[in-house]
């Protein structure tokens, strides 16, 4: 009896709960110990999380262009296919559903399951099984909600964008107090050269990156945004300066009161953190991160989900996955396909591992979506995008994203090779399914999965054009 298509619910509070709640998630809970290892000493890891900030930011800024320039929803996927063409924008999807994007909900599921059940067997690890056990039924929950309303996913995003401050909050003020007092003895000899290795430092940069990995969000839902010409880049540049903030000042507080061997040793630094500065909140610092990670998942399936319809409607994914839930208007099927590749990477996944193993290509096809803005550009002079920014910000944000991906090869070539391994496969599926027509046969059969499907979900194929 009414329209069918995604509605404009994301106002300019939820687009910056989105963004804050995908930033601040696992990262800066798991990460600080990544950093460290690979940049050798205090002083040199807090100069990469200042660099990886600054280099978000630049990112930010150039999708935040994108985004008023190129009316779609779909993010990276959208954005290298409008200006780079179809083969290196499936490249990039093939990728990022068999890899990208269940090896990132993997490392965050992994890392909920690990702090939610740390106060219950503190001061010893928690057991492997129990944790991936918990990881998967955190990652259910918010794949259900997910299916089934983009108004109460938008609502939980909002008020576990502010348990996350609160989470950072607790983490910095004991340890600004302490550094008021005069406790700085873990900062001597904070850049201690002997410790460097320069052909770790792409690692150290993507466990930085990883913490910051979420300023694109906005891309993905581009035409559920109100005013999105307005809130884009305003949104985009205040959480991506709160967070900066509170990522440098949450590390000092670390290195106050942990020092660089303890961060190296704990297997989740805030609870480390929690053991040293204040016993009394123990069994409440660890709840908050695991919420904080609660959000990052709501976030990232939230806006995946948005790439498979987009790519589903351009026509190169099923076309099932365009299609959204009659009564609830969520698409549905689009959602739920991540199910059973994240489910197998937390079963069989390591967090450090796996977070070298999708960041290889993640970087790969950021670097081409803000090279494909210079490309746009240079093709189109004539449109006018109400948000512009100088040109150098895209060229040197695409040449430090391929330079670093490059040196991952000799940082850590066996997981980056697999990374490229799985890109390079895209190639004969593209040009067997997506380049070649179908068979008669095949299509037939094809259509007539696709209409049983569509009657077991409840979905059709949007009625509106939104963009």
């Amino acid at each position: 009896e009414e329209a069918i298509f995604l509605r404009k619910k994301i106002t300019l509070l939820r687009a910056f709960s989105l963004l804050i709640g995908s930033m601040v998630g696992s990262g800066i809970f798991i990460s600080p110990k990544g950093v460290l290892k690979n940049s050798g000493s205090v002083g040199f890891s807090l100069v990469v999380w200042f660099a990886c900030g600054l280099l978000s930011m630049f990112g930010a800024l150039c999708y935040a262009e994108l985004g008023t320039r190129i009316t779609k929803s779909g993010g990276h996927y959208i954005y290298i296919l409008e200006t780079l063409g179809p083969l290196p924008s499936f490249l990039f999807l093939w990728a990022e559903f068999f890899a990208i994007r269940p090896a990132n909900s993997a490392v965050v599921s992994l890392a909920f399951g690990r702090y939610m059940l740390e106060p219950f067997f503190a001061p010893c690890a928690a057991p492997v099984p129990a944790v991936k056990l918990v990881s998967l039924l955190g990652y259910y929950m918010v794949l259900t909600l997910n299916s089934w309303s983009v108004t109460w996913s938008a609502r939980l995003q909002t008020a576990l964008s502010i348990v996350k401050l609160l989470a950072l909050a607790l983490i910095i003020v004991p340890g600004m107090m302490l550094l008021a007092q005069g406790h700085t003895e873990n900062f001597q000899d904070a850049f201690d050269r002997e410790l460097l290795v320069l052909d770790k430092l792409p690692l150290a940069f993507y466990a930085g990156m990883f913490a910051y990995s979420g300023w694109f969000q906005t891309s993905f839902v581009r035409e559920e945004l109100v005013r999105p010409e307005r809130n884009i880049p305003l949104a985009v540049i205040v959480s991506v300066i709160t967070v900066i903030v509170g990522y440098m000042l949450t590390n000092v507080s670390y290195y106050t009161v942990l020092g660089m061997q303890d961060v190296l040793a704990s297997p989740a630094v805030a609870v480390s953190f929690v053991q040293r500065a204040f016993k009394s909140l123990i069994s409440v610092v660890p709840v908050l991160v695991a919420l904080s990670c609660f959000g990052t998942m709501n976030g990232g399936i939230f806006t995946f989900s948005r790439t498979l319809f987009v790519a589903s409607r351009e026509g190169q994914w099923p076309p099932l996955f365009s299609m959204i839930h009659i009564r609830r208007h969520t698409p549905l099927p689009a959602v739920m396909l991540m199910f059973p590749l994240v489910t197998a990477m937390v079963c069989i996944g390591d967090i450090y591992h796996l977070m070298n193993f999708f960041s290889f290509s993640r970087w790969l096809f950021i670097g081409l979506a803000t090279l494909g803005l210079i490309v746009h550009r240079h093709r189109h002079p004539e449109l006018h995008s109400p948000f512009k920014v100088p040109l150098f910000v895209p060229v040197s944000f695409t040449i430090i994203c391929l330079f670093t991906v490059a040196m991952s090869f000799y940082s850590d070539p066996v997981n980056i090779s697999i990374g490229c391994t799985m890109v390079l496969s895209g190639f004969p599926v593209y040009y067997l399914i997506i380049h070649r027509q179908m068979s008669s046969r095949c299509r037939s059969l094809f259509h007539y999965l696709t209409h049983k499907l569509q009657l077991l979900l409840e979905v059709v194929q949007q009625e509106i054009k939104t963009y």
